[in-house]
């Protein structure tokens, strides 16, 4: 028997009795602890506590495919390494490399095999390799796996344990409050060897749902985990957690026992001997994804999913009134948990997480702003059968190119104003590399794929990429040298840590500003920035400017003087004024 603090078997046996009352709950822990901690494997004597240690302003991620760059000759992962060094290294320490299994669909959404590398990008060594050298983060990609996996196939055949894998349902069940991110049927029809069965697909008819109700699920998951904590994973993305949990008759997200299972995982993680961050992606509204924090036992970390669509808006609208109401609301994360801020991602913009924040109006110009840039829509069933916009697919440096006004001359200054403003914010700053690589719309890539995502997911040939990255003239270049700038004078201010305090300032409606102040209190950031193509002046008593310290603007390096009079900012400039710079 291992030995833990006192409080971890109670704990697992209480979790293991809210999700799976009629199971042994002591057997269960058994297999839960020696799957998790196999021979050879340590544990910690006591649970890590919540603290504001397990992250600094000195982190920073850049979100990416494993073969978002190729050059038909060498692993793409081998060249995500050397770009990483070459274009990354000392101003972003963190990677999430999203999917890098064998897949069929969803581009690397629907896997196939949990437990090997995607041949086509390269193979464990070099995931090792790259976690060795940055803050790793991968998927577990809980909801559901291809259909063309060896689990479903051995389902199909009645075969177990995977026989009792997957979620069935019966077209006759009343599935009418079932909350859906997508449009097509639920429910697919497949022949067994049991006969016909109808399983659940909550998100394709090619990534069939698991049984979460079958604990062998979970044991299998829980296996896969630890094969990423010792593969260099230290955050671990739960993809689509919010929909796990199933049951007839149910809305069937959020469910309790979705909450125990993170509450479990993240009860393995505060006693594994690996500093392991727990980060759920639940792409819904603001305070259906807070819930996700739990009472500081659920998961470490949670994406901002709110800020996309409000800093959009933001920018096309000229005026920050919702994003300012919006962020005045929100609760500092606890202690022990941090937000991932993002714009933009690997999916697309989702409008979920704006409901009640924005109007019908509101929504509605923004998604044919989007249109009118290039960009795509992408839908949602409504439980009266209707359908409402789920996500907006367009690269976030398409979606910078002009205002509800139309095109204009501001794209780039839009773009670096729109992710300068993300990286103040109380959080942890993550950066999709198209975004960074300043990428246009990829239409081609849409339609040869048949769907809507390709838009954002380009790939890139090194070589290509290498000419456009050393010409001054070029968008990647500009743009590229303009973030990692402002990354690297971010990463050194302390009252930019993730749990540093934060004030959201009332100010002109064309600027977004905050206070941050540092857990020292030595050093304080006015950080503002300037929404609109106007000229806007504010006055220093307006944000408490005090008279007699040393001001100094960190993105400009000049000083600021409080009774200087008005304080300028021109089209989308951002100040981030400090005492300490």
């Amino acid at each position: 028997m291992r030995e833990f603090d006192a409080t971890f078997r109670a704990r697992l046996l209480t979790l293991i009795g809210q999700i799976y009352p009629d199971h042994d709950a002591g057997d269960l822990a058994v297999r839960i602890e020696q799957t998790f901690w196999p021979e050879g494997t340590t544990h910690r004597r006591r649970g890590r506590m919540p603290g504001n240690r397990h992250w600094s302003e000195r982190d920073a991620l850049i979100i990416t495919y494993g073969n978002s760059i190729v050059d038909g000759q060498h692993k793409p992962l081998d060249l995500l390494r050397d770009f990483l060094h070459r274009q990354m290294s000392g101003v972003v320490n963190g990677v999430h490399i999203l999917p890098f299994f064998p897949y069929t669909s969803d581009d690397g959404f629907a896997v196939t095999d949990y437990r090997a590398v995607n041949p086509a990008l390269g193979d464990w060594t070099d995931i090792q390799r790259i976690g060795s050298e940055f803050l790793l983060m991968s998927d577990l990609v809980l909801n559901h796996v291809s259909s063309q996996s060896h689990w479903f196939h051995e389902y199909r055949q009645g075969h177990a344990p995977y026989d009792a894998f997957f979620f069935e349902a019966s077209p006759e069940d009343d599935l009418s409050l079932v909350v859906r991110p997508r449009a097509h049927p639920l429910l697919r029809k497949v022949e067994t060897a049991r006969g016909t069965r109808h399983v659940w697909c909550t998100f394709s008819h090619d990534q069939i749902d698991l049984d979460f109700s079958n604990p062998d699920v979970l044991l299998e998951f829980i296996a896969i985990t630890r094969l990423h904590i010792d593969s260099g994973v230290r955050i671990l993305r739960l993809d689509a957690v919010a929909f796990i949990w199933k049951e007839v008759g149910t809305r069937s997200i959020h469910m309790p026992q979705t909450h125990a299972i993170v509450r479990l995982l993240r009860l393995l993680a505060d006693f594994a001997t690996e500093p392991i961050i727990l980060l759920t992606e639940t792409n819904v509204p603001n305070q259906e994804n807070l819930s996700y924090f739990g009472n500081r036992n659920e998961a470490h970390a949670v994406y901002n999913f709110t800020l996309p669509p409000l800093v959009l808006h933001a920018m096309m609208a000229g005026t920050a009134r919702n994003l300012v109401r919006w962020q005045g609301s929100m609760p500092p994360a606890q202690l022990g948990c941090a937000y991932l801020n993002f714009t933009a991602s690997h999916d697309g913009i989702g409008m979920r997480p704006a409901e009640g924040i924005l109007t019908a109006d509101d929504t509605a110009r923004v998604i044919e702003t989007m249109r009118d840039f290039g960009g795509l829509v992408s839908m949602r069933a409504l439980p009266d059968g209707g359908q409402s916009a789920y996500e907006l697919n367009i690269t976030w440096f398409e979606a910078m190119k002009g205002t509800f006004k139309g095109p204009d001359e501001w794209q780039i200054e839009r773009f670096i104003a729109s992710q300068t403003l993300m990286m103040a914010l109380e959080g942890i700053p993550a950066f999709y590399i198209q975004s960074l690589l300043a990428c246009a719309n990829d239409r081609e890539g849409v339609e040869k794929s048949g769907h809507n995502r390709a838009i954002n997911r380009h790939r890139w040939d090194y070589g290509d990429l290498q000419t456009l990255l050393d010409d001054p003239e070029s968008p990647q270049h500009i743009v590229m040298q303009a973030m990692k700038e402002r990354i690297d004078v971010r990463r050194r201010q302390r009252a930019f840590h993730p749990n540093a305090t934060q004030f959201t300032l009332r100010l002109d409606h064309r600027i977004f500003g905050l206070w941050r102040q540092s857990l020292d209190r030595d050093q304080s950031i006015f950080a503002l920035h300037n929404v609109s193509s106007d000229t806007v002046m504010v006055d220093p008593y307006a944000i408490n400017l005090i008279e007699g310290e040393n001001w100094v603007d960190l993105l400009t390096g000049a000083g600021v003087e409080a009774s200087a009079g008005e304080i300028s900012f021109a089209p989308y400039q951002c100040r981030w004024i400090t005492n300490r710079g």
